[in-house]
């Protein structure tokens, strides 16, 4: 067997392989042959699944500085070097079904990152570094014990496609709505109360998958004609005795987010002052933010200025933001996009 790897690995090095396949090998460490000297410096592509690496070379980015693709799926890799930053032509990084408890955050660093897969690991948090992903178009962080996503991963403008099936996640961020290019979002078998109400008002989110949460009681209306999973979503459960404005429909009572405080109709012509300055202060940050000549600090408590800064949703009529009041607007989920396909609750 280390014959066998030895030659693959010289006949790479002399006719200046652009791939490196070195899946099954049995590996416990990382081969030095592919480090010695230059290292190879023409390698694009490298493939070691399946074997049984635990840790990867501090030199890896100088020893393979044009490495575009990388697959490391099913090994037992427990931590990844600071230096992965260095990989800075890395396009597609697969370290899935691996023993990772943590990610550093210097994997904020590659900057021309297309497709991250973390899947079936230990992970309990991810760093908010994933924001500085600008070019990212995949996310999966299935099986995991994430019990949030991190706050700056609305800042990944190219983000395609995200799926957090299996986790402990209890809410979708509400700045994920703002995602411009987001396509699917998967995040079924988790432990998610409600959605945000402005999901699906994008055009391009098509693809929503919230299969398996049993607390989820009802979905933003945005998803309406949208292609959805929800089943085992309502089953019977425990319910919190947080106090929670809840709408009732029937025998199915549906939590909304915590942060509403009444229930609006087209009927109501006052608004709370409540609500009344929190769409103020959104307006006024906004202008703020994209008028070059009033860019100064918006000064706030952070608790607050996020609060101003997402609204929970936006009503249907008038695109007004909502903060503390919400519209309701049911659809029977017998007319969505996937009738028939998934059992309804």
């Amino acid at each position: 067997m280390a014959s066998e790897l030895h030659e693959a690995i010289f006949m790479a090095k002399q006719e200046r392989h652009k791939n490196l396949f070195l899946n099954y090998r049995n590996l416990n460490h990382f081969p030095v042959e592919l480090l010695k000297d230059e290292g190879m410096q023409f390698l694009e592509r490298l493939f070691m699944k399946r074997n049984s690496l635990t840790t990867l070379p501090e030199n890896l980015g100088q020893k393979l500085p044009n490495l575009i693709e990388l697959y490391l799926h099913s090994n037992n890799i427990a931590m990844i070097p600071q230096a992965i930053g260095n990989l800075v032509k890395l396009q597609s990084l697969d370290l899935s079904d691996n023993a990772l408890q943590v990610i550093c955050p210097e994997i904020g660093q590659l900057r021309s990152l297309r497709h991250l897969r973390l899947a079936n690991n230990q992970l309990k948090f991810l760093p908010q570094e994933l924001g500085d992903l600008r070019e990212l178009e995949t996310l999966d962080v299935s099986m995991n014990l994430l019990r949030t996503l991190p706050e700056r991963l609305h800042q990944c403008q190219s983000l395609q496609c995200l799926t957090a099936d299996r986790n402990l996640l209890h809410c979708v961020p509400r700045q994920l709505c703002l995602l411009p290019d987001l396509n699917e979002l998967s995040m079924a078998a988790n432990c998610l109360t409600s959605l945000p109400l402005d999901l699906g008002r994008s055009m391009e989110l098509q693809f929503v998958f919230v299969d398996n949460n049993a607390h989820l009681k009802g979905l933003p209306s945005y998803l309406y004609n949208k292609v959805i999973g929800c089943s085992g979503c309502g089953l019977a459960a425990q319910i919190s005795d947080v106090k929670q404005i809840c709408l009732t429909l029937g025998d199915v009572t549906i939590p909304l987010p915590s942060e509403v405080k009444a229930i609006g109709s087209e009927t109501d012509h006052v608004l709370p002052l409540e609500e009344l300055a929190c769409r103020v202060l959104h307006a006024a940050h906004n202008w703020t933010s994209k008028d070059v000549k009033f860019r100064t600090p918006f000064l706030l408590p952070k608790s607050l200025l996020d609060v101003v800064q997402w609204p929970l949703g936006h009503c249907h009529r008038c695109s007004q933001p909502m903060f503390t009041i919400v519209y309701p607007k049911l659809f029977p989920l017998r007319e969505t996009a996937l009738a028939g396909v998934h059992k309804r609750y």
